[in-house]
């Protein structure tokens, strides 16, 4: 075998393993995009009212911005009643979310007000206001 025939073989073999290391990084690297969950801060100012931190979009809990498990995410339209109530009793908030209460009310709203601070709303079965706390409400 000549020089120029050894250089192209061992050309080749060397193109070969080059593709191979970058395809095998490219699989590695979709695996792990698709294997590694997203994250978002619920916190982030960019909540709406039209789906709160805590609710995927479907109206099932995922238990983000500290809602307690004896509390249970409103969905459908005991929602839109309990956001309407709460933005009429504090127009210009936003809802971070709507659960039922287990401190006496039968539902709630955790609200961030206009100037930035938190609120509770409390309603009766009607979604009646029947107060708005200072805060996020109690945690036991």
């Amino acid at each position: 075998m000549d020089h120029a025939t050894r250089d192209s073989n061992a050309r080749r073999r060397w193109i070969g393993w080059a593709a191979g290391l970058l395809g095998a990084g490219a699989l590695a690297g979709g695996l792990l995009a698709t294997a590694l969950p997203a994250t978002a801060d619920p916190s982030s100012p960019s909540a709406s009212a039209s789906q709160a931190p805590g609710q995927d979009g479907t109206g099932t809990a995922n238990r983000a911005g500290g809602q307690r498990p004896d509390e249970t995410l409103l969905t459908g339209n005991d929602a839109a009643k309990a956001r309407a109530a709460a933005l009429k009793a504090l127009p210009g908030a936003t809802i971070d979310r709507v659960e039922t209460d287990a401190d006496g009310a039968v539902y709630e709203a955790h609200v961030t007000k206009s100037d930035g601070t938190k609120a509770t709303v409390k309603f009766d079965k009607d979604f009646n206001v029947v107060a708005v706390e200072a805060g996020m409400g109690s945690h036991k």
